[in-house]
């Protein structure tokens, strides 16, 4: 067994199990808000992540906040990368598809390259350019299921693609943001203190609408999508995805995190039976390789990361 560890086939093993699990979570979401409201999903989702990683912080001693600012800075990320994000995520999911959600979600770096032009004026080649327009086709194309038209009449796919589509350079502001605290404190602190914030200011909504009345209204598969979204997808893939990156460079990494979509596509289709027709898969071919000219030029030492 150490054997296998040290070949580093196990570290293999760990990144795809989170990517997997990620990819899981779309799904997961699509099943819980059928049952009960976006707001008691992410309350309930984050309340399980953050005991479990509450432990786990406290276990290795990264509880400790330094200064009131880096706490100000936590609660503001928490909001953006829980409250906000995961709220614009599930209510995206009462209509949208779990696998066109996965999709457009996996933007997230095309966004994140744009921001860095626009606060840290990080380089914007013809590459990374190219790959801003081709990723944004292939969202276009899949929203529109092929059908141009029905965009510029105002008809933007699902009611829910709109906040799907807006949770990306929301998820790519927040981890811009998240720059300069992961330089002063390690990932586990700063993740849990994310969760934790963002639990705590979901929680407001949850008990002004007095969410716990819908509790009663969840199925066993309700539940068990819950626990899944809480116990894998908010701690377990998180400690198997950071345990896995130390072994690979970020473009090795990169690589994985391509899968996501293509699980949550597979997993969609079996539980969900959501079709996957041509245009889905024009304008996922379309995101990947708009999203891999982007990281590709990113990657380049003559671009500031």
């Amino acid at each position: 067994m150490s054997e296998f560890k040290k070949s580093g086939a196990f570290a293999y093993i760990k990144l795809f199990t989170a990517i997997a699990v990620w990819g899981g979570s779309f799904i997961a979401t699509k099943i819980a808000v059928r049952e009960i409201s976006p707001v008691t999903v992410v309350w309930l989702r984050f309340l399980i992540g953050s005991i479990i990683l509450g432990v786990i912080a406290r276990i290795r001693g990264g509880l400790k906040i330094h200064t009131l600012k880096d706490g100000a800075e936590l609660l503001w990320l928490g909001f953006l990368g829980i409250t906000l994000h995961q709220w614009l995520q599930s209510s995206g999911l009462v209509t949208s598809d779990a696998s066109t959600t996965a999709w457009i979600v996996s933007t997230t770096p095309i966004f994140m390259a744009l921001l860095g032009w626009l606060l840290y004026g990080e380089k914007l080649s013809l590459p990374i350019f190219s790959g801003i327009l081709l990723a944004t086709s292939g969202v276009f194309f899949m929203v529109a299921k092929g059908d141009f038209g029905s965009l510029l009449s105002g008809n933007f796919g699902a009611p829910g693609d709109l906040l799907i589509v807006l949770s990306a350079p929301n998820w790519a502001l927040f981890s811009v943001l998240s720059r300069p605290i992961l330089q002063k404190y390690s990932p586990l602190t700063v993740t849990f203190y994310v969760l934790f914030f963002g639990w705590i200011l979901t929680s407001l909504q949850f008990f002004s609408m007095q969410g716990w009345r819908e509790f009663s209204l969840l199925s066993s598969a309700g539940w068990g999508s819950i626990i899944f979204l809480g116990v894998f997808c908010s701690a377990l893939a998180y400690i198997l995805y950071n345990e896995g990156v130390k072994t690979f460079s970020s473009t090795q990494v990169g690589i994985f995190l391509y899968l996501e979509p293509v699980v949550a596509t597979i997993v969609a289709a079996i539980v969900l039976s959501e079709p996957f027709g041509w245009p889905s898969l024009i304008g996922a071919f379309a995101i990947i390789a708009g999203v891999w000219l982007v990281n590709k030029e990113n990657a380049s030492p003559k671009n500031p990361s």
